[in-house]
């Protein structure tokens, strides 16, 4: 499982793109549209593969 890397402004961001792309896919705007599945799916997950290749954390580091 990968562990959290994006914290919660960075999902709300994701999931309004991802959403916002999914539904002008569904309105008809285009296919490339539905990239939006890749943000709103990171969104939900809290944890971008990309983020973790390069060391990138926008969530609070957790407390030992």
């Amino acid at each position: 499982m990968l562990s959290k890397n994006v914290g919660s402004v960075d999902r709300i961001a994701r999931l309004a793109l991802g959403i916002l792309l999914i539904l002008g896919a569904v309105m008809g705007y285009g296919a490339w549209m539905w990239i939006g599945v890749i943000p709103l799916a990171t969104g939900l997950m809290s944890s971008c593969p990309i983020y973790s290749i390069f060391g990138i954390r926008t969530c609070p580091m957790p407390k030992d």
